[in-house]
């Protein structure tokens, strides 16, 4: 698991090695980029984006925005052990400014009053769940997106999903195992 491009291009990343937890991988997180980066559909500046990244793990995502050039990013995770080892890769990479990481449960943290918005909102949640769509209510009630946002959810490609009424969606592409949601509200 590395840093597929930016600064911190080639970067590796530590991992937890855990049934309960499965790192995005490095094609399927360079897809992503590539279409948030060329897309025509999608009109996002990634570099000027303040970035929430649901269900963070270790942060692989998070850190590939740091790597290239994103300012601000906010990690939510409730699982303390893999926060341990974002904040190891934090260190490792040296980084230690405009990252908030947060221990919570997602629906806590959503609940809470925000003074801020996002551009970029990603969701990595666990495949066996479907939680994560009242957590897409609770983002859309709470408002905490400007105008011009993306959602990006990482879902297994035979996940069915209902996103009625929550999140219209834009682009759905497939890699391997996975299924990658980019929508807005």
């Amino acid at each position: 698991m590395r840093i597929i491009s930016g600064k911190l291009k080639g970067k590796t990343l530590s991992f937890l090695k855990s049934a309960t937890t499965r790192p995005l991988k490095d094609s399927v997180k360079e897809s992503i980029f590539n279409i948030l980066n060329h897309s025509n559909i999608l009109d996002i500046n990634l570099k000027n984006s303040n970035i929430l990244d649901l269900y963070s793990g270790i942060g692989s995502f998070g850190l590939e925005c740091i790597s290239r050039g994103v300012e601000k990013i906010t990690f939510v995770e409730k699982d303390k052990n893999v926060i341990e080892i974002l904040k190891k890769n934090l260190f490792n990479l040296n980084i230690n400014k405009n990252v908030t990481i947060i221990v919570d449960e997602i629906e806590n943290f959503l609940k809470k009053d925000f003074l801020e918005k996002f551009e970029i909102i990603f969701l990595d949640p666990p495949f066996a769940s479907n939680d994560y769509l009242q957590d897409l209510k609770l983002i859309k009630q709470k408002k905490i997106y400007n105008k011009n946002h993306i959602v990006i959810i990482h879902r297994e490609k035979k996940s069915p999903e209902d996103f009625k009424d929550v999140l219209n969606p834009i682009i759905i592409k497939q890699y391997g195992r996975s299924k990658i949601i980019f929508g807005k509200f």
